[in-house]
């Protein structure tokens, strides 16, 4: 962790306007905190009341809901003087997307006379991407693939070489746990992170990797310790799900795609003649090979398609220095939600009504920022979140400004409602030098930086920023406190377990009569901060060696 390196790129950003020289303090050209524009609480409310509404039906894309919030959007981009983001003179970037609900269907394994048939749902959840009326395995060869990691900077190759075109995967869920040799009882932590998930462990890693070495399917197999959830929230898939619509029309991605259940994944290892413990353990070893289980697996999926076509909407304002105003910083939220369903309207107030809210507001105070930022600013409400990250994962692989000049990406996935705290949380800290700016930002509020206190849920890889970071992108994902000012000790995350357990993803998540956004105001300040320092600085800022992303990143800027 770099702490010292924040004062010098800040007197940089003041040499720039001819502020300070190398070693002494920044001068009244780069404000500090207290001197940058607080952000407005009730204009903040009153955009989250709006969203959150029942006229607003939830916020799905493609909806009623849809229209109402993008318009809503855009009209409050031109009210606090945002210019129109895109390059086509509109505040608007069309995202194409497609809706598939499949059909149930059973899937069948064999092996010679033998045959094993797994529920749809109970057993097996599983879809298709392709954007076509059906699509199948028949007899596929099954594969075990231990982690299905190919991950070089680790020296490790689940696959070692072995053809599976054509073959159907099965792959445990989360990274390998690789113990640490001076420890055994712990993971090794220059390993995949030790105890911290990296993306290798997320499965849409494995679904990538898949359809990267032309698999005709993929079969995760689930655990709830190590995916941090239960089946039953696999099985929220079974449904219409949303995705991109790829120029080949998803044809690149495997037929099926799927979970099992831990029960059948033990079951299918017992038919091959394997042990799945034994297994298991091998496969925490670089040592591992894919093992043919000399079973197929049979299923056919017939789709319903809709396609529709969402809005990313965007602004910006125009950076003031004319060498550096192509150059960008962009602020995140996802405007969607879950829409309407049999429970009722799904309101999302904090997630993620609120941060929109956030999102406007701090684009209103970036124009009372006492000297304007050099760069420009994008302030980007995304599609899509909802149903795998698309609305910012469209703007990534299609980006309106070249992602080589774009600097830094700062996420807004809910905001604090309870308060003001001591503390916020980042999550990934130590990915980049964001972390640091955030890190001296919140020190000049007296404040302290909280790790994520479960990093072993991946959910550096669960929000918008993601989108960002995978291309290269250092990208900032923030969440709240749970060090309350005034309050005992666990109420922070007694909260943050109330929350979970009784309003997200449910129709009850609204505004509430003991909502307090003191501590919004401090923590959209921080964010306020980093963007434009990042904007002021002398210097793109960087992921932090080893991070996962940096090659990405270095190969980008060098073309």
């Amino acid at each position: 962790m770099q702490t010292n390196v924040i004062p010098a790129i800040l007197c940089g950003a003041a040499l720039l306007a001819g502020g300070c020289s190398p070693g002494t303090p920044a001068t009244a050209q780069t404000p500090t905190l207290a001197q940058l524009p607080d952000v407005d609480l009730n204009a903040v409310l009153a955009h989250t009341r709006v969203l959150s509404s029942d006229e607003f039906e939830g916020r799905a894309p493609g909806t009623k809901g849809e229209e109402l919030t993008t318009a809503y959007l855009i009209d409050q981009f031109q009210k606090v003087g945002l210019k129109p983001g895109n390059t086509d003179g509109t505040y608007v970037e069309k995202v194409p997307l497609v809706g598939i609900t499949p059909m149930p269907a059973p899937m069948v394994f064999r092996k010679g006379t033998q045959q094993h048939v797994l529920k749809w749902r109970d057993d097996v959840v599983a879809w298709t991407k392709h954007v076509a009326d059906s699509a199948s395995i028949e007899k596929s060869e099954l594969v075990f693939v231990g982690y299905g990691v190919m991950a070089p900077e680790y020296n490790w190759d689940d696959f070692k070489g072995v053809d599976v075109k054509g073959k159907t995967l099965v792959i445990l869920i989360n990274d390998p746990p690789v113990p640490d040799p001076s420890n055994p009882s712990n993971l090794d932590p220059r390993v995949f992170g030790g105890k911290a998930m990296t993306y290798y462990g997320r499965w849409t890693y494995k679904y990538e990797t898949a359809a990267r070495l032309g698999a005709a399917g993929a079969l995760i197999i689930h655990e709830t310790a190590p995916a941090a959830y239960p089946f039953s929230v696999v099985q929220t898939k079974t449904g219409e799900q949303f995705d991109l619509v790829t120029p080949d029309k998803n044809m690149g991605r495997v037929s099926i795609e799927g979970w099992i259940t831990v029960e059948q994944g033990r079951s299918l290892l017992k038919m091959a003649g394997q042990d799945f413990d034994a297994l298991k353990k091998q496969a925490a070893t670089r040592d591992f090979k894919p093992v043919p289980l000399g079973v197929t697996a049979s299923m056919s999926i017939h789709n319903t398609l809709r396609t529709i076509e969402s809005k990313n909407i965007v602004g910006k304002i125009e950076g003031s220095d004319p060498a550096l105003k192509d150059e960008y910083v962009i602020y995140t939220a996802h405007w969607d939600h879950l829409g309407t369903g049999p429970e009722g309207i799904f309101h999302g107030a904090e997630d993620n009504a609120v941060g929109t809210a956030g999102l406007i507001e701090l684009a209103r105070a970036f124009g009372r920022v006492p000297v304007p930022p050099k760069r420009s600013i994008l302030f980007l409400a995304v599609t899509a979140e909802e149903q795998g990250l698309f609305g910012s994962e469209y703007y990534a692989v299609t980006p309106i400004y070249p992602l080589a000049k774009t600097l830094a990406n700062i996420n807004m996935d809910g905001l604090n409602v309870h308060g003001r705290t001591k503390d916020l949380t980042l999550i990934g800290f130590g990915a980049s030098d964001l972390d640091d700016y955030a890190q001296e930002a919140t020190r000049e509020q007296g404040r302290t930086i909280r790790t994520d206190p479960e990093p072993e849920k991946g959910s550096f890889y669960r929000s918008d920023h993601f989108s960002f970071a995978r291309q290269g992108v250092p990208a900032l994902d923030p969440e709240q406190g749970i060090d309350f000012v005034g309050k005992p000790a666990g109420y922070g995350q007694k909260i943050i377990d109330d929350y979970t357990e009784h309003r997200y993803h449910q129709p009850s998540d609204v505004i509430l009569p003991d909502w307090d956004l003191s501590g919004a105001q401090e923590d959209l300040k921080v964010f306020l901060a980093v963007g434009y320092r990042v904007a002021q600085a002398p210097k793109f800022p960087e992921w932090k060696p080893g991070n996962e992303f940096k090659a990405t990143r270095e190969a980008m800027l060098r073309k």
